[in-house]
This record gives C-alpha cells, sequence and structure tokens, in this order.
C-alpha cells in the first residue's frame, strides 16, 4: 500500500482527493493537516510514503513545510498542489526538494499516476514544467567559467564517478528529454537509458529527475550552463 497524506488549508479539497484516493486499492490515506505546522507534527506521528502539500497555506506554508518534513529521517516524497500552472510559488517548493508538481484541478488518473510515479523514485512532472524549471533554475545560477562560483552541491564529489555516458544521459535529463526521448538520441533501448538513469540518480545521491536538472545546472552540465 502507498500511505497517503494530505496538507490543503481547504477542506473540501482534502475531501475530494481522499474521495479518489480511498477508491483504489493500492493506497491509502493515512492522514491529512490545514497548514504546513499542522503537517509537521502529523508526520511526527505517522509514516506516509507521499505528502500532497498545498504550496499556499496561510501560517506556515508549504514550502518551508517541505523543507522541515524532507529534513527528517526515513522522509516521504512530496508532490506541491497549486491553482497556478507555472506557479513560481510551487517551482521553490521543488527546489526545496519536492518531487512533483501537480494542479488541484488535475484529473484523478493524473493525481493518481503522479502518486504512483513518486512513490517509484520518478518525478512528476509535465514536459513544459520541466522546461520552466531549467528556465527558472538556469536565471539564478552563475555561468560556469564565467568566474563567478558556482555552487558544487553536496553530491558534486561523486560527478567523477559517472561514465561518458551516464553523463551524457544526464544532460539529457537536464534539457527535458523523457526516456523514450534520450534512447532515441542516444541510440540505446529504454530499458538501457532506465538502467543509465538508476546510477546516475544513486552515484550523485539524487532523489529524482527534478533534482538532476537543478544539480546539472549548479555543476555546468546543462545546456547553457557552461
Amino acid at each position: 500500500m502507498i500511505r497517503v497524506a494530505l496538507v490543503d488549508d481547504q477542506a473540501l479539497v482534502r475531501i475530494g482527493f481522499r474521495m479518489v484516493l480511498e477508491a483504489e486499492t493500492d493506497i491509502e490515506v493515512v492522514g491529512e493537516a490545514a497548514d504546513g505546522h499542522a503537517a509537521i507534527a502529523m508526520l511526527e506521528r505517522i509514516r506516509a510514503d507521499v505528502v500532497l502539500m498545498d504550496v499556499r497555506m496561510p501560517g506556515l506554508d508549504g514550502i518551508a513545510a517541505t523543507r522541515a518534513i524532507l529534513d527528517s529521517p526515513q522522509a516521504p516524497r512530496v508532490i506541491v498542489l497549486t491553482t497556478f500552472d507555472l506557479d513560481e510559488y510551487a517551482f521553490e517548493a521543488l527546489r526545496a526538494g519536492a518531487s512533483g508538481f501537480l494542479l488541484k484541478d488535475a484529473r484523478p488518473e493524473q493525481l493518481l499516476q503522479a502518486i504512483r510515479a513518486v512513490h517509484a523514485g520518478e518525478a512528476a512532472l509535465a514536459p513544459r514544467v520541466t522546461r520552466r524549471l531549467i528556465e527558472l533554475v538556469g536565471a539564478e545560477l552563475p555561468v560556469a567559467g564565467s568566474g563567478a562560483a558556482v555552487s558544487a552541491g553536496p553530491a558534486a564529489g561523486a560527478l567523477g564517478s559517472l561514465t561518458p555516458r551516464e553523463q551524457e544521459v544526464l544532460t539529457a535529463i537536464a534539457a527535458g528529454r523523457s526516456n523514450t526521448e534520450i534512447a532515441s538520441e542516444l541510440f540505446l533501448s529504454e530499458s538501457t537509458v532506465k538502467t543509465h538513469v538508476g546510477r546516475v540518480f544513486s552515484k550523485l545521491g539524487l532523489r529524482d529527475r527534478v533534482h538532476a536538472v537543478i544539480f546539472a545546472y549548479e555543476n555546468g552540465l546543462a545546456p547553457g550552463a557552461g
């Protein structure tokens, strides 16, 4: 069972999500909270695999709550929820460590797909959201080789452990490519690409594609970053 916690200041939104999730045989709703403080307290008492986190809440917002939750041992994965497409507030939650981005009016099948994807260690981002994240990260970070200091990131020391092919795969991920697109560009099977992606994440200590994009820009590997 995938244990899901719901965090949203609107009770009707939580009720709607609960109705959709409890109809599934592999998903269990284990708790609800109406703000960031309540979410942190809740997750100290119960274990969740995935948290659906509203980013715009009174009191402690979803960005701060996401940071606090992901700092805890055995942290769950977080999908941020927003009313606005390409919401920069929600992108800050991705920078804070969230693994997905979902609109509140997403279809039930999209919600379920996102939950199962992040639970499996993948990211739940539409391609244009990935591209927007790339734009935001690229705009915020100095260009490698420009003389400005580029953040090495906690996993940068492991960069040298990547094979040339794994670096190619990381660069493609940072460009917003799906596994299918990477397979086509590098003349590999999708299963081989999936293996390379898994090795990249393992070697660099990355949670998913969202953080691979950020890592690549921080270390000058992404297109336009160096």
